[in-house]
């Protein structure tokens, strides 16, 4: 057997080294992988320039129930907390006294009635005896005069009995409104006189909303401005008003104005609960926005990335307002260009991008 030439040998070896090493390259990735982003369009609308509060709802009618009839309270319907209607029966006082009133005016209309019944018969037999001459005009008169001071007497008997009807349903007390029972004054047992309390009510109807703002920003509010209210009682609710009336100090304490502002007849409002309020200043019209994820921040300041043949390109922009999750762009982008959402704050200048889940700006 022959033996291969040592000059083959080594050819082979250079050869099958020369295909590994190309082999290896052709391994060897391109570049990094693309960032996956989603996209936006930086939209043109109208902003609206607003300051916000928090603050606290008073009830404007909040009035103290007394006890127009002196009476012993026999039973209590509603406590401190409860909500009642206008009208609701809310606590009896008892009433035995007041009938026993009432059957003794009763018998004493029965009474001058019996009486008048007959004096009325003796004014008519007087009047044919005058007519005959066998009495005088003034026998005549006398009971005429005393038929009709029983017929006052009567008058004032009915008026009495229709007094003490009307203080009988003063025993059963009502709401005067629709509201909420702030305190219960009295309990069943309890002996009352006229004037004495018996429940504080406050209304629900008619609420007043305060609202701090700082003295930094007190020039600009004025009375007339629209405001939106919105309480957590009833967090569905937007009421949208005006302001009434702006304090002229600022408080002492806490360095703020009060902006008030009235609440009409909206269920789910409670007296004493928190109220958020936003006051309009103004409009800003055609203002670019963008949603909040595209808007990062970067040593240069905050940027946004526009998305152009999926490549980021950085700008540096200026923000202003902010409203429900979109940012005001004052400077560095136009309305219509393509900005990246998310994964903006992945991304550097010229970064490749894989758009995914492209998306329009929030109206």
């Amino acid at each position: 057997m022959k033996s291969i030439p040592n000059a083959l040998i080594v050819a082979l070896v250079f050869a099958l080294a020369a295909c590994a090493q190309k082999d290896g390259q052709d391994a060897k990735p391109a570049g990094p992988p693309a960032t996956l982003v989603s996209t936006a369009t930086a939209q043109t609308r109208d902003l609206e320039i607003r300051e916000e509060s928090i603050g606290t709802l008073e009830g404007l009618v909040d009035p103290t129930l007394a006890a127009e009839v002196p009476a012993r309270v026999i039973k209590v319907l509603a406590h401190a907390g409860d909500t009642v209607k206008q009208g609701q029966l809310i606590a009896l006082l008892d009433a035995e006294d007041i009938r026993l009133q009432r059957r003794e005016a009763q018998a004493e209309i029965a009474r001058i009635e019996a009486l008048l019944a007959n004096q009325g018969k003796v004014v008519e037999r007087n009047q044919r005896l005058v007519e005959k001459n066998f009495i005088s005009q003034n026998a005549l008169d006398d009971v005429t005069t005393q038929r009709d001071a029983l017929r006052q007497q009567l008058e004032g008997a009915r008026a009495r009995l229709a007094a003490i009807e009307h203080n009988n349903t003063k025993t059963r007390v009502h709401a005067p409104l629709d509201g909420r029972v702030e305190t219960q004054v009295v309990s069943v047992g309890d002996y009352v006189k006229v004037g004495d309390p018996l429940f504080q009510i406050i209304g629900t109807q008619r609420l007043r909303a305060h609202l701090p703002f700082p003295e930094t920003v007190a020039a600009e509010l004025k009375p007339g401005q629209t405001v939106r209210l919105s309480t957590p009682t009833a967090p569905d609710v937007i009421v949208t008003t005006t302001i009434k009336e702006i304090k002229p100090l600022i408080g002492s304490t806490n360095r703020a104005a009060d902006v008030i502002a009235d609440v009409v007849g909206k269920a789910g409002w409670h007296p004493g609960a928190s109220v958020n309020g936003a006051v309009v200043l103004g409009m800003r019209g055609r203002a670019v926005v963008v949603p909040e994820q595209s808007v990062v921040l970067r040593p240069a300041g905050e940027v946004v990335y526009v998305i152009l043949n999926n490549q980021a390109q950085q700008r540096i922009v200026k923000s202003g307002l902010r409203e429900q999750g979109m940012v005001e762009i004052l400077e560095g982008l136009s309305g219509g260009e393509i900005v990246a959402v998310d994964g903006a704050a992945y991304l550097t200048d010229k970064t490749a991008v894989s758009v995914q889940n492209a998306k329009r700006a929030a109206k």
